[in-house]
């Protein structure tokens, strides 16, 4: 089953869409660290595309949610600057004392650890981010 959703690049927008996944979740019988993995992973997107991707004004960001048997699919669209997380993020020094560590950067390190499959491709000035979860119960 394919879910849309289409929100503004405010924070109180991304409460709204956890809500969601959570009652995708609980209608589609995900188990609970699906729903734990899909919701960090709009959380830290989408924060990186309200902090981050715009200098300002209000944009819109679009999360495709594609439910199958085997795995879930997200995919993010969004009109900010170009960012490929496999590629433009730092990978953080998890082993690093906590004083010792950089600020940022684990966000997307979660993010890259808790998926499966994750593509980029900036077509025709915006951020397409597809990122698949495989089911496992």
């Amino acid at each position: 089953m394919k879910h849309f959703f289409k929100v503004e690049t405010k924070l109180d927008e991304l409460e709204r869409i956890f809500a969601a996944v959570e009652d995708i979740g609980g209608q589609e019988s995900w188990p609970p660290d699906l729903v734990f993995r899909v919701k960090l992973v709009r959380e830290e997107m989408g924060l990186n595309i309200i902090n981050y991707g715009h200098d300002g004004g209000v944009h819109e960001i679009e999360f495709t949610v594609i439910s199958e048997p085997d795995a879930v699919t997200i995919e993010i669209l969004d009109d900010g600057r170009p960012f490929d997380p496999l590629s433009d993020a730092a990978v953080p020094d998890v082993t690093a004392p906590m004083g010792d560590r950089l600020i940022g950067g684990l966000g997307v390190h979660l993010v890259r650890t808790m998926m499966d499959e994750l593509r980029y491709q900036r077509v025709r000035g915006r951020n397409h981010l597809t990122l698949v979860s495989r089911r496992t119960e």
